[in-house]
């Protein structure tokens, strides 16, 4: 006797009319028309079956605190940074705590069941490292939650970023972060990327460094870490997030830095809602965009992903929890409108995301967790262009959220009943 039977169901790889078998929370066997029986059965009738979203680039800590201690006029990522500041010496643990777990009931609800967060070490308190790993200990149960040693101030540039920054790792944060671009001086970022990888080195972990998050083409912080990377023996393990100045860099300079960052297995993670809305501030017109060179990037060999980056915060003020509406604007954003290209966004939130963040058990193979998300669209295109309905969440085999199918009924002379947005699109079958 399974414990639960998916029948039906299209996979984001293009197959159809499969059914997918669980026991003991994890993906036993995936074949069409199962004889089996089950203590659960659902029909996803040829909807869209999916290994649960990833964010790989979050700030939990900040989430949901638009407008404390005010709104961020200029919209500019210095004043962000600046408003957080201000915000830090009055924020208390109960309140980021209550925060972050209101943000992760909704990331369920989005079927997001993995997010990578950084944490701010800059206060002395580690007030938010505090709550965060509090919060990662009562969400375990549905969310992996990793969190990101993040020096918001820089490595050096804040006096006791480096103390804090290692005590938070004692303390069992994951993840080795940095900001070599906020860094008084070129060299001094330099020199905070090989410190931040020879900290990761000795202590065995994971770099994820946000690097670049500049117009300025001669911030080239990324070529630096893929360095380390390679001297170091960290191929694999190292993120460089926003990576924006490569959409002013020169095309040669380019055509040298994607090898050097395949080489060393640098992940590249791009924040399309943020970096388009963040970057190009001081341009009139033509203005740039600022999301990295995504496409060029891929066919360079480097495994992009898309994090969310920030939900109504001081950087900013929309968001929610949804990897869909990140792939979204990167399609549209990075002109990837190719089936192919649309395609691949759809892994951009999910297999490369979890490929960047080091998830092993994930995906929809046998022998894998069984964390599954159905969707109200019939394949990964249509599940970008709707950003559809996610009608069951599981974690492990068990249903953990369900949402009603979006349907609208309709009072028009000689019209359908009922209008189902996934019933509105021809087949792509290209």
């Amino acid at each position: 006797m399974l414990d639960l039977l998916i029948r039906n169901a299209n996979l984001p790889d293009g197959r159809t009319g499969l059914d997918i078998a669980v026991k003991g929370g994890r993906i036993v066997e995936i074949a069409p028309s199962m004889a089996a029986d089950a203590a659960k059965v659902i029909d996803a009738a040829g909807r869209l079956v999916s290994p649960p979203f990833v964010d790989p680039h979050f700030h939990m800590d900040a989430t949901l605190s638009l407008g404390l201690p005010r709104l961020n006029r200029s919209g500019t990522l210095l004043e962000g940074i600046a408003l957080w500041g201000e915000l830090k010496p009055i924020l208390t643990q109960e309140a980021v705590i209550e925060r972050a777990l209101r943000y992760c009931d909704l990331a369920v609800a989005q079927g997001l069941l993995h997010i990578r967060s950084h944490v701010d070490i800059c206060d002395d308190r580690l007030l938010a490292v505090e709550a965060l790993l509090e919060v990662k200990r009562r969400v375990a149960p549905y969310i992996d939650l990793q969190l990101v040693a993040f020096p918001q101030d820089g490595l050096y540039r804040s006096p006791n970023a480096e103390r804090n920054l290692l005590k938070s790792l004692d303390m069992g944060v994951d993840v080795v972060g940095g900001i070599p671009h906020f860094e008084r001086t070129m060299s001094d970022g330099a020199l905070s990327v090989r410190r931040l990888c020879e900290i990761a080195a000795e202590r065995g972990l994971r770099v994820d460094l946000h690097c670049d998050e500049s117009d300025d083409p001669l911030s080239r912080h990324v070529e630096t870490l893929a360095a380390e990377a390679i001297r170091l023996g960290l191929q694999g393990r190292i993120v460089g997030s926003h990576l924006t100045s490569m959409h002013s860099m020169d095309n040669y300079y380019v055509s040298k830095l994607i090898p050097l960052m395949a080489e060393a297995g640098v992940h590249a993670v791009a924040n399309p809602l943020i970096n388009i809305t963040l970057q190009g501030r001081h341009d009139t017109y033509p203005k740039r965009r600022g999301m990295t060179r995504v496409p060029e990037l891929l066919a360079g060999g480097v495994n992009v992903a898309f994090g969310q980056d920030c939900m109504m915060d001081p950087w900013y003020s929309m968001g929610s929890a949804d990897m869909l509406e990140v792939a979204h604007m990167a399609v549209h954003v990075g002109q990837m409108t190719s089936l192919s290209a649309m395609r691949t966004a759809f892994d951009c939130v999910t297999v490369n995301s979890a490929r960047a963040i080091g998830i092993e058990d994930y995906g929809l193979e046998v022998g894998k967790a069984a964390h599954l998300v159905i969707l109200q669209a019939r394949d990964a295109i249509e599940a970008i262009r709707q950003k559809p309905t996610r009608l069951t969440v599981i974690r492990g085999g068990k249903v953990i959220a369900e949402t009603a199918p979006r349907r609208t009924s309709l009072t028009l002379d000689g019209r359908p009943e009922t209008v189902d947005p996934a019933d509105y699109a021809p087949p792509l079958n290209a």
